[in-house]
């Protein structure tokens, strides 16, 4: 038998549900663990697979670069250090408590805490404290949280790359840091109502990737396309990304950043079985991001005659994106599966999208919003404590309520200090007429 915990300790509080174990090593007899030890443990899986999680803003940072024009990478540079920066303030100071209950300003199920900064724990922890620190510290908990949280508004910063303004981005980063993601999060990870009707999302294909892609995909509805991008008559003008070098490297960073991503959400290391899972959750993530590269080499070789290295590196993200929902459960032939099937989403979506004129930069939607659709309605497949059903109506519930939320957001910053840049600065590059810098001033621009 082994542990499945929600998603946080939530200050402290961990609610925990008794699950089959499907390793071996749980099987075996039970060795009592001191509490001390535990309690070290999981507050260090919490911090190994933290600081993992906070390397993917560099790999979302790198991947964004490489994959615009040379004109507008210092503005994607800067939004990604600035929103990671406004993610931990806004997190610390609404979103953490607002993600977990705490009681008297809570309603049960659907809304945590309203407001409040977070809490950690005094200086130094005695043995008089011992009922306090059974699980894991606070601190480890909100710092492991609050990568996930800055990772949701990375996904948006790549999809309107381009023609968004910087400071509207940011306004935007801020509520959806401090309340849309919070909110929707304490449905499964805080022991909401989703939770409690049985939706299982183990690191976050919907609380975290679906989140990021709704987002992105209203934001691109509002927004509209980059100028140039769709000719008269229907045509796709292709706008090759200025440094694939860059974009691969990305790639890599995101791919190493998900062993914490998935094998953290683990949440528990003080045990031979925990850690037998946590090593299962890392080849299975480690298979599907495979799975989802080889798939899209060998798709993009058949349908276009050559294989296509951006939808690859994409197709490698997709298959990660998919196995995030349950990484635990499937074998590591059905995670490569799981994995293959993302990337194949991403070969036939991103022409889908532009036959809808949706203008997606870095592919952030496929990548996120369909991949993890598809990777949450899977998890029924190797897990039976999921059903369909549940998963698909979670699906919709969490959509909805990000784009209604999102929109909202969107157009009140269109109607008052607008979103998109003037056409002249656009065509000369955000990072001139934003920052009046560029990353690349040695060369000359078009």
């Amino acid at each position: 038998m082994t542990k499945t915990f929600i998603k946080s300790a939530g200050l402290g509080a961990i609610a925990t549900t008794i699950v089959p174990s499907i390793s071996a090593a749980q099987d075996a007899v039970a060795v009592a663990v001191p509490t001390d030890s535990v309690f070290i443990l999981n507050s260090l899986l919490f911090l190994i697979g933290g600081f993992l999680v906070f390397w993917m803003a560099a790999g979302f940072a790198m991947l964004e670069a490489g994959l615009v024009r040379s004109k507008n990478v210092t503005m994607q540079l800067t939004k990604n250090v600035a929103l990671f920066s406004l993610a931990a303030i806004f997190y610390y100071l609404i979103g953490y408590n607002l993600m977990y209950p705490l009681g008297t300003w809570s309603v049960d199920g659907v809304l945590s805490g309203v407001f409040g900064p977070g809490v950690l724990e005094a200086v130094g922890i005695t043995a008089d404290a011992a009922d306090d620190y059974s699980y894991a510290s606070t601190g480890s908990d909100f710092f492991f949280q609050l990568m996930f949280c800055a990772a949701t508004a990375s996904i948006v910063s790549g999809a309107l790359a381009e023609r968004i303004k910087l400071w509207p981005f940011l306004i935007f980063t801020v509520v959806l840091t401090a309340i849309i993601y919070p909110i929707q999060a304490s449905w499964k990870w805080g022991g909401g109502f989703l939770d409690e009707m049985g939706f299982l999302d183990f690191a976050g294909s919907t609380v975290v990737h679906s989140v990021g892609g709704w987002a992105a995909l209203t934001g691109a509805l509002i927004l509209g396309p980059r100028i140039g991008k769709y000719a008269k008559g229907g045509r796709v003008m292709p706008i090759p990304g200025s440094n694939l070098t860059l974009a691969t490297l990305g790639t890599f960073i995101l791919w190493m950043g998900w062993f914490g991503f998935n094998g953290g959400s683990q949440l528990a290391m003080g045990s031979v079985g925990d850690v037998a899972d946590i090593s299962r959750i890392f080849s299975n993530t480690n298979a599907a991001a495979a799975g989802g590269a080889v798939a899209v080499l060998l798709l993009t070789q058949l349908l276009y005659k050559k294989p296509d290295l951006t939808m690859i590196l994409n197709g490698a993200l997709a298959g990660l994106v998919a196995i995030t929902a349950e990484p635990l459960t499937p074998t590591l032939g059905q995670a490569t599966i799981i994995g293959a099937i993302g990337g194949a989403i991403v070969v036939f979506a991103v022409p889908f999208l532009d036959k809808l004129k949706i203008d997606d930069v870095v592919g952030a939607i496929p990548v996120h919003l369909m991949s993890g659709i598809w990777g949450t309605m899977i998890v029924p497949f190797t897990n039976s404590d999921a059903s369909y059903g549940t998963q698909f109506i979670s699906i919709v519930i969490v959509g909805a309520f990000v784009v209604v939320t999102s929109a909202v957001l969107w157009f009140a910053l269109k109607a008052t200090l607008g979103i998109r840049v003037d056409e002249e600065d656009e065509i000369n590059g955000l990072d001139m007429s934003e920052l009046g810098m560029e990353a690349y001033p040695e060369f000359s621009r078009r």
